[in-house]
């Protein structure tokens, strides 16, 4: 069973930086591609962020330029760094780990953190 636990969330300004970590409980990167999805209230979670086991990234259009996802395997951690946050990217953001499917969309496992508070507000 793979365990996820998300970090780094927290109070910002618009125009400001967040790293966030995300965890896992076990050496997974090799094998699984890794997701952030985000959800505001009232919303329905949405895929932000991809990063495949060969470490390409894909990133909603959302974010692009803003967002970007990482990781580091002798840590067992996969990041994402977010700059000039906006008030719209308030969000509880959640990592998966997941897989890409056939026709290239990614598809996540049920391997979830407890998500982390991302709040962008003057």
């Amino acid at each position: 069973q793979v365990q996820l636990a998300e970090s780094g969330g927290g109070l910002v300004q618009p125009g400001g930086s967040l790293r966030l970590s995300c965890a896992a409980s076990a050496s997974i990167f090799s094998i699984y591609a890794m997701g952030w999805y985000r959800q505001a209230p009232g919303k329905q979670r949405e895929l932000v962020a991809t990063l495949t086991s060969g470490s390409t990234t894909n990133y909603a259009d959302s974010v692009k330029g803003r967002f970007t996802i990482s990781k580091d395997n002798a840590k067992k951690t996969v990041y994402m760094q977010m700059n000039n946050l906006k008030p719209e990217d308030t969000a509880v953001y959640y990592c998966n780990a997941g897989r890409f499917g056939p026709d290239g969309d990614y598809r996540p496992y049920n391997y979830w953190g407890q998500g982390t508070q991302v709040t962008v507000s003057s």
